[in-house]
């Protein structure tokens, strides 16, 4: 299979380098591409530097800070249109390990086959490092209200190491997807879900980032509720219209 691995950042100069290196350690055949969102930082800029060195990685340059969910969609636009089979998501910050990435793959490629595989956190055998007690609560909470409201079988909805087969997202319409923050990993899961895919999780150790800042804010906790209380509601609204439907 032919993989793109899309990475975005967005001022992660001093974390890009390492996870490049072990990600290109890790699954050499893969291909990556850098989404920068105009990092001040200059980024971008250390991207293109090792792009020229490195003829498997590649940079993609947005005109400005544009939200985590629409640097995916561009970068997943670029992957598709280039023919890649297999297109994956992982942070810049050294949180997602590059060498459980094969594991991903092999999921991916075993039967049952899965249309889209997610590096959990919260199945056994999955572990976070380094986290203080309230982002392991609020991370639980919110995929358990996630898994409720939906009624997804997915215990880490919220996840951002992930891979898709690229049939999968020609089929989610990406063009239609406006989530920006965490709600992104959300939404997507919810799409596969509801196209009657199979979503696999696979046990991952996620550690906190050394360096840089988070990009968990107050707002994007906020539009992830809402943005799954609505899911929910429709999706209990449909659900009473068809009972209706099969009553008369």
């Amino acid at each position: 299979m032919s993989v793109l691995v899309v990475v975005p950042t967005y001022d992660e100069r001093a974390s890009l380098p390492g996870t490049l290196a072990r990600l290109r350690a890790a699954v050499p055949d893969a291909d990556v591409l850098v989404v920068d969102d105009a990092s001040p930082d200059g980024t971008g800029e250390l991207a293109d530097e090792i792009a020229a060195r490195d003829p498997g990685v590649h940079v993609l340059h947005r005109t400005g800070k544009g939200g985590l969910g629409a640097a995916y969609v561009a970068g997943f636009g670029w992957g598709l249109e280039r023919g890649y089979e297999v297109l994956v998501e992982m942070d810049a910050d050294g949180s997602h390990r590059p060498e459980e990435l094969p594991r991903l793959l092999e999921r991916l490629a075993a039967t049952p086959r899965a249309d889209l595989v997610i590096g959990s956190r919260w199945v056994p055998g999955g572990r976070v490092e380094n986290w203080p007690w309230h982002r392991a609560v609020l991370s639980r909470g919110g995929n358990t209200y996630t898994r409720l409201a939906l009624g997804m079988p997915v215990h880490d909805a919220t996840a951002g190491f992930r891979a898709f087969p690229a049939a999968t997202l020609r089929r989610v319409d990406l063009a239609s997807v406006e989530s920006h923050g965490y709600c992104f990993q959300v939404d997507m899961t919810w799409r596969v879900v509801r196209a009657g895919g199979t979503v696999a999780e696979v046990p991952i150790t996620f550690v906190e980032r050394e360096a840089g800042e988070s990009k968990m804010s107050r707002a994007i906790v906020a539009e992830a509720l809402r943005k799954v209380t609505v899911w929910g509601v429709r999706r209990r609204a449909e659900q009473v219209r068809g009972l209706l439907r099969r009553a008369r």
